[in-house]
């Protein structure tokens, strides 16, 4: 395996004062606990809360295989230097052969199948897997326990990335019974919040609304709105019209009655090829196209433009871009799936 040595990004402003990454969990994805990360100062403050879940996750693993903590610090100094702790996918003329994920793990080398890899659990699982048939790789330096697994052209490269590793580990490593209080939200291990915490007012296609492709999630207007997973913006909108087809703007609050649309609305397409869209923001979203956003990272404004009868956010999830009718699903059971409850509060 070849590596890319990739800049770290300053953290990003999320507009929040902490967030709760996913404690220890069951290998089957449902999250358990969270552990309280703060605003962190000092070496963690130069990693964003993308950055610092997929340390979480790599260190969920690593216990669930009984991985000492020596062995986690070395997987995340190799997840800093292969892909500065992001999933990456496919980056066409600038991928390094076929790498990919957190550790840049090759399909053509055995390291399983690109879905596989690109599966932070799975990919953190393979890592630690080589890992221990490494011999003595518990007293070994840090670079040479991580080059014998991942065989780089880079094999001094790992070392700079130990006191970082370190850092992140003793930051994510929290108390197995910890639990995220009032107002503070958890990151699935794989990589998925709820985007507000808020009351469900009206459910997907339900009776009474058979067209309706989303969820109403209610809260207080200006209420930040977090991006539900990583991802690509692919769609920043002012949709609001009135019903014969005049213009209206997506800037003052909109109309149950009168005016049609989703308001100012954002889609973000994810690593797995799902689409979310957040609808009826506040003000023009805080984001553009194709920017990439991390995990928590707001994106906007609960409002109520377009076909609105009060502050909230409708949410939608789609199997695949573009974003139709015919590829909605639930949320409820989207987000389920990914160890979340959007509604919980």
């Amino acid at each position: 395996m070849t590596s890319r040595i990739i800049a770290l990004t300053a953290a990003v402003v999320v507009g929040v004062a902490s967030l709760c990454v996913a404690g220890l969990v069951t290998l089957s994805g449902a999250a358990t606990a969270c552990s309280l990360v703060t605003t962190p100062s000092g070496t963690t403050g130069r990693y964003d809360t993308e950055q610092v879940h997929h340390a979480q996750v790599i260190v969920t693993v690593g216990v669930q295989h009984g991985i000492p903590v020596r062995g986690q610090v070395i997987a995340v100094a190799t997840a800093l230097q292969e892909s500065g702790l992001r999933n990456l996918g496919h980056l066409g003329e600038n991928n390094d052969h076929d790498s990919l994920g957190l550790f840049q793990q090759r399909p053509s080398q055995g390291w399983g199948t690109p879905a596989q890899i690109m599966d932070p659990e799975y990919a953190a699982g393979a890592f630690f897997g080589r890992l221990v048939t490494v011999a003595g790789w518990q007293s070994l330096p840090l670079t040479i326990a991580a080059q014998t697994v991942q065989r780089s052209a880079y094999p001094d490269a790992y070392a700079k990335w130990e006191g970082d590793a370190t850092a992140l580990v003793g930051l994510v490593s929290g108390p197995p019974n910890a639990s995220g209080g009032p107002g503070e939200q958890c990151i699935s291990v794989g990589g998925w919040m709820t985007p507000i915490q808020g009351t469900l007012v009206s459910g997907f296609r339900t009776d009474s609304r058979p067209g309706h492709d989303g969820v109403d999630i209610a809260a207080a207007k200006g209420t930040p709105i977090h991006a539900a997973a990583s991802g690509l913006v692919i769609r920043v909108v002012c949709n609001a019209h009135l019903r014969d087809g005049s213009p209206y703007s997506c800037d003052v609050d909109g109309h149950p009655v009168t005016v049609l649309g989703c308001g100012w609305y954002v889609e973000l397409r994810h690593p797995d090829s799902t689409v979310t869209r957040y609808c009826h923001m506040l003000r023009r979203p805080f984001v553009h196209v194709g920017q990439q956003v991390a995990v928590g990272q707001v994106i906007g404004q609960v409002g109520s433009s377009g076909h609105s009868s009060g502050p909230h956010l409708h949410l939608e999830t789609h199997t695949g871009e573009p974003a139709t009718e015919s590829n909605a699903v639930d949320p409820i059971g989207f987000f389920a799936s990914r160890g979340i409850d959007p509604t919980a509060t």
